[in-house]
């Protein structure tokens, strides 16, 4: 998966790679979850919503889809939508802002997810590359199965069994009260829920999936992206590599740009200092735009050189439990949050963590259900959070960072 700053550059990048892996031989498709549809302008090609077949220049193919995220929306909750709109007309809302009120920002596009599971278990693919929207989004999208289970194990279940109890009621009276939710309703969240975590489950294998970040060399850029490989991290997803795109190659000596190319420069040397051991691949601004998929060849040869685009990168894990004698400490990758910029807290069986302002909840898993948080502290970009066995003694509720 590919996200970042760049608008077409980041998607010229993630479908220079799918075109490399196809040239191998390799089935591959090239898929793209940001609205902007700028997948088919990279590749010079029209591209619809089912895999469409792209030619490359030295023989073979590779697939393109732009998925539209409105359609699956509309396969996937259309139960639970009609329900709430029809909930917010009881309350007076009109037909109108109900429809607008029922949609949560990216609901739509989290169902590409589930479209993008389906392609994996389906077996067609050896490699399926997927084109991210910008930053802000993408870290909205990968956010949205965390926080949609944690409302669905707490609302699904007692709200089914409200619904069972009230139902009766309200047919024998003959009234047409509050409206209650059907078994399909339920149904619905519930298929969702299911797809959602094989999908987060999916994303969140390092050997299975990774993320690759792409940057320009510039300051706000290079500190955008450094708050973003935070953020997947606190989430558990793995950046694999950064590619920084656009640099002016070393055969450039124009005066004019000589001031561009050295802080260019600067901000690569502190990207790769900030990034260790994550590689750092880098793309040449071209001295023309890249045309369609010849083009597009270019660019990942020049960006890939004798690496394999195919493989796992970097083999980070952003979430681990290791032993410590008879305690359980859980470490999540943090790389560039300051201490002060952390807080969490025991709830029962979650975590909750705040890191400069996002927030995650994290269901622990049950090898420390039972025990209570002792201490935490960050150790070389690590939150390290220790858990102690509890014996008779209550759950600890709330933890610091030292």
């Amino acid at each position: 998966m590919f996200t970042g700053k760049g608008g077409v550059g980041k998607t010229s990048v993630a479908a220079a790679t799918a075109i490399r892996a196809a040239a191998r031989g390799d089935r591959v498709l090239v898929t793209s979850t940001d609205p902007a549809h700028s997948l088919a302008d990279a590749l010079d090609q029209p591209v619809g919503d089912h895999p469409t077949r792209v030619p490359l220049p030295d023989g073979g193919d590779l697939d393109a889809q732009q998925i539209d995220a409105q359609q699956r929306l509309e396969r996937h909750w259309r139960e639970v939508r009609d329900y709430l709109v029809s909930l917010l007309a009881w309350g007076g809302v009109g037909d109108v802002e109900a429809e607008e009120l029922v949609l949560l920002p990216g609901l739509d596009e989290l169902f590409a997810l589930v479209d993008l599971r389906g392609q994996v278990d389906g077996g067609r693919y050896d490699l399926i590359v997927v084109d991210c929207a910008p930053t802000a989004e993408t870290l909205r999208l990968l956010s949205l199965p965390d926080a949609l289970r944690w409302y669905v194990d707490r609302v699904l279940g007692p709200g089914r069994r409200v619904a069972r109890a009230v139902r009766p009621l309200q047919r024998a009276r003959g009234a047409a009260g509050l409206p209650v939710p059907e078994d399909d309703v339920f149904g619905a969240v519930e298929r969702v829920h299911a797809d959602l975590a094989a999908v987060h489950e999916m994303l969140q294998d390092p050997a299975r999936s990774s993320i690759r970040l792409v940057a320009n060399p510039e300051r706000l850029i290079v500190a955008e992206t450094q708050r973003t490989a935070t953020s997947l991290s606190l989430f558990g997803y793995a950046v694999d590599a950064l590619v920084v795109n656009r640099m002016l190659p070393d055969e450039v000596t124009d005066p004019y740009l000589a001031r561009w190319k050295q802080r260019q420069a600067e901000h690569l040397t502190t990207i790769r200092d900030a990034f260790a051991p994550t590689p750092v691949l880098t793309a040449p601004l071209f001295e023309d735009e890249l045309d369609g998929v010849a083009g597009l060849a270019g660019l990942a040869d020049a960006l890939y050189g004798d690496i394999d685009e195919r493989a796992v990168l970097g083999d980070g894990r952003p979430v681990t439990v290791v032993a410590d004698g008879d305690d359980r400490v859980l470490r999540l990758a943090l790389p560039f949050a300051a201490r002060d910029e952390v807080d969490l807290h025991r709830r029962g069986t979650d975590l909750h963590l705040s890191v400069a302002g996002v927030r995650r909840t994290v269901a622990l898993p049950a090898a420390l259900q039972r025990r209570e948080v002792g201490a935490a502290r960050f150790v070389d970009g690590y939150l390290e959070i220790r858990f102690v066995t509890v014996d008779d003694r209550p759950l600890a509720t709330s933890a610091g960072t030292t």
